[in-house]
């Protein structure tokens, strides 16, 4: 199975249809996007809308369909104080439109009744267009760390709601992979894959994590076992952000590949295919 994948966040501004393309040309099978362009766009690619652009939806269909390639996670979906996820129906829309198989979800709303409230409906109307939806949990965020991603799995209580782990995440909130590979399987839905050190040299966390990580292999955190306690089914993406680089010229090709190579040892260190 082709398990790896190419993070929206790692490629900045870039084009979707584009992004399809880095993708295949990586051996990769996978991809996360947003409906709207990421801000910082050191390329300085054009301005693009997967909301407001149908004709832009269906050349990223038919570049998926003829590379291979699958939207494994459709990005965005935050649950936000002040707004209702049951406005955002035509965002959902067009994610299955995309044919995307996941929603990506984080949870940024202090309440936790409201949080509660507000993921089992985006669960709800997910699942009504055959999509599922995961958590993304960080240590800065309401939802800081696995245990509380799984205590809000639990209460939501629908089978499409699971957890996203991100190994940046996962390892700086305390995170310890005896515990993830005790889970049940069908509980984690979603994996990005990264290095950074084990101890932030960073003082703005959000600013690390957005901009600038690390190639698997650069940084400090033990990738290996956090590979081997992912379930064999889920997609590992590769969520590495190089700001610095991609301001230097250097192209998101160059900057991938390495680790894309990086992921795929791990990978086969487990012993899977890989991709």
């Amino acid at each position: 199975m082709n398990r790896l994948g190419i993070e929206l966040l790692s490629v900045f501004g870039m084009n979707p249809v584009e992004q399809v393309a880095l993708a295949a040309d990586l051996g990769c099978g996978h991809i996360s996007s947003g409906l709207t362009q990421f801000q910082v766009n050191p390329h300085g690619y054009a301005p693009w809308s997967l909301k407001d652009d149908p004709a832009l939806r269906r050349e990223m269909v038919a570049a998926m369909r003829d590379r291979g390639v699958s939207l494994a996670l459709g990005e965005g979906f935050a649950v936000r104080p002040g707004v209702d996820v049951r406005d955002r129906a035509r965002e959902l829309d067009i994610m299955a439109e995309l044919g995307a198989r996941c929603l990506g979800g984080v949870g940024m709303e202090p309440d936790g009744a409201r949080l509660i409230d507000q993921f089992a409906a985006l669960v709800e109307m997910a699942e009504a267009r055959g999509l599922k939806v995961t958590i993304e949990f960080a240590p800065v965020l309401p939802v800081a760390n696995l245990d509380q991603a799984l205590a809000l799995v639990a209460a939501v209580n629908r089978p499409d709601f699971r957890v996203l782990v991100d190994a940046m995440h996962f390892f700086r909130s305390g995170g310890d992979v005896a515990a993830l590979a005790a889970l049940d399987p069908d509980v984690i839905g979603y994996a990005q894959l990264c290095d950074a050190p084990l101890v932030a040299e960073e003082p703005d966390y959000m600013r690390e994590a957005t901009f600038e990580r690390r190639v698997p292999g650069a940084g400090e955190l033990p990738l290996a076992a956090f590979v081997a306690a992912l379930p064999d089914h889920v997609v590992i993406s590769l969520e590495v952000p190089m700001l610095t680089q991609a301001e230097a010229g250097v192209s998101p090709l160059d900057r991938l590949r390495p680790a894309v190579e990086a992921a795929r040892r791990l990978i086969e260190r487990k012993g899977t295919t890989g991709c």
